[in-house]
């Protein structure tokens, strides 16, 4: 996932919308009562909100299956003299060298995991490595989006020196995006292809998980809010405590 997109992910994504993130986890940490010191960014793809957070004061871990992405998350560590740690692991398998503060997983990273079972293990590994009274704060594409907004539509973005052709393929349960991009170089277009797969859950269902493991709901949140989710809402927020 992310092979030649990891190489452009970062001309695509706005610097505000990291922003956004990292605004909302840190009035996160204040509404609870949170102070962490290290947090880990998990399915941090090229590392720009890892960066943000490090630049915020907080030691930061980032984790993501892509080499590429990771590359670039690194190369900028170096350029900025950060001490960061990158991982190239499976966010669903995930090991750490000790616990963290905080655990953090944004931008629909959830929503990548296909597998029920390996949700299930990928939120167990998350309790497992948290210390006591540590959140962990991710969001999810939500029922309403995949099938009022994505669905089976089509979109262009016309990007600088970037074409790209965004098409949905829902079956009601998973989401296929053929993702086709063309880059300028020079006088000519690369072109490249990416296949991306999203399945949609239930909050219901993400929370008979953390039931079963035993972890308490502080809040579920419409996007970027703490007021609650709407029929509307196109990503929520879920906040949970290790006790």
């Amino acid at each position: 996932m992310y092979n030649d997109f990891a190489r452009i992910y970062d001309k695509l994504q706005h610097d505000s919308e990291y922003e956004k993130f990292a605004n909302y986890i840190e009035e996160v940490f204040a509404k609870f009562g949170k102070q962490p010191k290290l947090i880990l960014d998990l399915a941090c793809g090229t590392g720009r909100l890892t960066h943000l957070l490090a630049r915020r004061g907080y030691d930061m871990i980032g984790i993501d299956i892509s080499p590429e992405a990771l590359d670039i998350a690194a190369t900028r560590a170096a350029d900025e003299s950060r001490d960061i740690l990158f991982i190239q692991q499976d966010m669903t398998d995930f090991e750490l060298y000790g616990t963290v503060d905080a655990i953090v997983c944004c931008f629909d990273s959830v929503n990548y995991i296909t597998c029920l079972r390996a949700l299930k293990r990928c939120f167990k590994l998350c309790k497992n490595y948290l210390n006591p009274g540590g959140l962990l704060i991710f969001d999810i594409n939500t029922p309403y989006k995949f099938e009022k907004i994505l669905a089976d539509h089509t979109f262009i973005f016309d990007f600088e020196d970037i074409f790209c052709a965004w098409e949905n393929n829902y079956n009601g349960k998973t989401n296929e995006f053929q993702l086709t991009f063309f880059e300028k170089e020079g006088e000519k277009y690369d072109k490249f292809e990416e296949t991306h797969v999203q399945r949609c859950y239930k909050i219901e269902e993400i929370k008979n998980i953390f039931d079963g493991l035993k972890m308490p709901l502080k809040g579920c949140y419409n996007e970027f809010s703490f007021a609650k989710p709407k029929k509307t809402s196109e990503r929520v927020f879920l906040v949970y405590e290790n006790k």
